[in-house]
């Protein structure tokens, strides 16, 4: 089986994300018609897979090299199927619940037992924070809301940001009331690539990127306090307070409720790398590759992307995303796609998911 860069360098037998950090609404349209179609997605955490059975796709493969990337899925599964969308929300954590371990039983019933036991030996923390609450990053940013934000800026001024004005009234609102120098020098501290690499991101996956994650960390900011409409955010919504409020992620929302879980078979999850996907000899006709380029050498990344184009139908799009790390096709395929700025250009100043410096669309060539 082939094996991935990044499987030897960072561990996977933990829950690195309890929630999807990346924007379902611009990956389901960057992807475009996949109606009976095969998609591949990275896993995470389960909700951008989920998120891609609203395109009425014939299958969605599902890959991770994290069993508990997996086992997250796998409680999403057993959510649809068991629990009404009231008790969705409360069981992720996007609703106040004291009933969350109840929930969490009922949601198990019929899983495998190893899923069972892996989110049993979590039962209090899921208690405590919601199911999407209790990944590495999750934990990260939650130093950050609850020991850290309070000595910078008050539960008033946090709360203002989440009041919906005109992008001038945005940019003043930043320039006089958030972006003091209290601000500046918590996230020169704490979005530093040391805290980060302890606390947040494994360090393994800053090997490629350059340049300081605190300095990026405040324009994507900017981006989102300003370009955006910080009320319509649920990425800022949930690290600012810790709960969506009424902006809640594409998958979590009442609308694709009975869709996604009316599809549930349609998924095929195959733990392993993305890499052991493409040797089957299978074709794809849209990929969900996160942002899993930016953890690759150039090298690696041109290697991985020519094996991606052999399994990809003619018209298949790739989306992707890169925070720190520029990766976009490698010269030596750029002859085989065509990168879809038109679509780019529309979906990149909506992309919610604002930490991340560059939406990628790339369609194969026929």
């Amino acid at each position: 089986m082939q094996r991935s860069e990044i499987e030897a360098k960072a561990a996977f037998d933990h829950i690195r994300y309890a929630q999807l950090w990346e924007d379902a609404d611009v990956l389901t349209e960057g992807l475009g018609d996949c109606a009976g179609g095969t998609l591949v997605s990275i896993c995470s955490a389960g909700d951008n897979a989920l998120a891609m059975l609203t395109l009425d796709p014939k299958k969605v493969v599902v890959v991770d090299l994290s069993p508990a990337q997996i086992a997250c899925l796998q409680l999403r599964i057993g959510m649809f199927r068991n629990l009404d969308h009231a008790e969705f929300l409360a069981l992720m954590g996007a609703r106040p619940s004291t009933e969350r371990k109840v929930l969490l039983v009922k949601a198990l019933a019929g899983a495998a037992p190893e899923v069972q036991a892996f989110w049993n030996t979590l039962a209090d923390e899921v208690a405590l924070h919601g199911a999407g609450g209790v990944g590495k990053f999750e934990r990260y940013f939650r130093i950050f809301r609850t020991r850290l934000l309070p000595l910078v800026h008050s539960r008033k001024t946090i709360d203002a940001i989440f009041v919906s004005r005109p992008k001038a009234a945005r940019q003043a609102f930043l320039d006089r009331w958030f972006n003091t120098w209290r601000w500046r020098l918590l996230l020169n501290v704490f979005f530093s690539r040391f805290v980060m690499g302890r606390m947040g991101r494994d360090k393994a996956f800053f090997d490629h990127v350059e340049g300081s994650p605190a300095q990026h960390v405040a324009r994507r900011i900017h981006h989102a306090a300003v370009i955006g409409d910080p009320a319509q955010n649920s990425y800022l919504h949930w690290i600012m307070k810790g709960t969506h409020g009424e902006a809640l992620p594409m998958t979590w929302r009442a609308e694709h409720f009975e869709v996604i879980k009316s599809r549930l078979d349609r998924l095929d999850i195959r733990p392993g790398s993305l890499e052991a996907f493409i040797s089957t000899g299978e074709k794809a006709d849209g990929f969900n590759l996160s942002d899993i380029f930016e953890y690759m050498s150039p090298e690696v990344f041109a290697q991985v992307y020519g094996s991606i184009l052999r399994a990809s139908a003619p018209g298949a799009r790739l989306v992707y995303w890169n925070m720190m790390a520029p990766r976009r096709v490698p010269q030596a395929f750029a002859d085989k796609v065509t990168t879809r700025s038109d679509i780019e250009d529309r979906l990149k100043p909506r992309d919610k998911a604002f930490f991340y410096s560059d939406l990628v669309v790339e369609e194969v060539k026929g």
